[in-house]
């Protein structure tokens, strides 16, 4: 059967819903009942990251090139960034917060997430989760989210309250990575800008994702370090060539659209 101009390989439904997986032209997606691509996996190279949306929000390499830290990830999806830090980073450990059974066990099955004694999986909600272990401070370098629920961005993660907590889990040079959709007129994203900025001390920059709708925010937790732009070009184009991806480009952009926080966290 075809479906979102690909072939339907698999596709089943929980509490939440429809999901399904679709090839197409050498890429597995992940769908959740509409053409909306969750994740994306190159068959042949399932380590690489396809969706544009993904490989800019691994512009948080750009100031972390080396992580030897825990990495906590709010959304599963296909576990393509899980994948990616497994693969590159074996000195760090992940937990992922996903909060339906179904899709970790479609990421398993279909999209050949290992299991691995770097990786820990906890189904739950993932604002409620962070919120319940904010006493635990500083115990992650990264911490990542990507999750959206049939109104955007998932409703126990779009609070101050979570960020609020979310910070008090950063290490002091930890970055916080979220994908926000909609663009700069869509309500929810300039409430979760405020928060951000609120409890960031406005350390916060911008990345818009060409041909989409996505905006990657990245806050970053150390009050006083300052990057320094050339050195970031010049890494930009080392990652580029190691990763296979457009970091140099996205640099450009992260400072073409950051003209009002920009000399807070990069010196020019």
């Amino acid at each position: 059967m075809y479906k979102y101009g690909g072939l339907l390989i698999y596709q089943m439904h929980d509490d939440d819903g429809l999901l399904e997986v679709v090839d197409d032209a050498g890429i597995r997606s992940l769908h959740f009942g509409s053409s909306s691509k969750q994740s994306s996996q190159l068959l042949s190279e399932p380590s690489k990251l396809v969706l544009d949306y993904v490989r800019a929000m691994a512009c948080w390499q750009l100031f972390k090139p080396v992580l030897e830290e825990n990495v906590l990830m709010i959304g599963l999806g296909a576990g393509t960034i899980s994948k990616y830090l497994l693969q590159n980073f074996p000195a760090s450990f992940l937990t992922v917060i996903e909060y339906r059974k179904s899709v970790v066990k479609i990421a398993r099955s279909h999209f050949g997430l290992p299991f691995d004694n770097r990786l820990k999986i906890i189904v739950a909600d993932g604002g409620d989760y962070v919120c319940r272990v904010a006493n635990n401070a500083k115990q992650f370098g990264l911490l990542i989210i990507d999750a959206f629920d049939h109104e955007g961005v998932a409703a126990s993660v779009r609070t101050l309250v979570f960020f609020q907590a979310a910070k008090s889990l950063l290490t002091n040079n930890g970055i916080l990575v979220i994908n926000l959709w909609g663009g700069t007129a869509n309500p929810q994203f300039q409430e979760i800008a405020q928060w951000l900025g609120q409890c960031f001390n406005w350390k916060t920059l911008f990345l818009p994702v060409q041909n989409g709708n996505n905006i990657i925010v990245f806050a970053f937790n150390d009050p006083t370090n300052l990057y320094s732009m050339s050195e970031l070009r010049v890494l930009a184009m080392s990652l580029e060539q190691s990763y296979q991806i457009e970091f140099p480009t996205f640099l450009k952009n992260i400072k073409k659209h950051n003209a009002s926080t920009l000399k807070e966290i990069i010196k020019l």
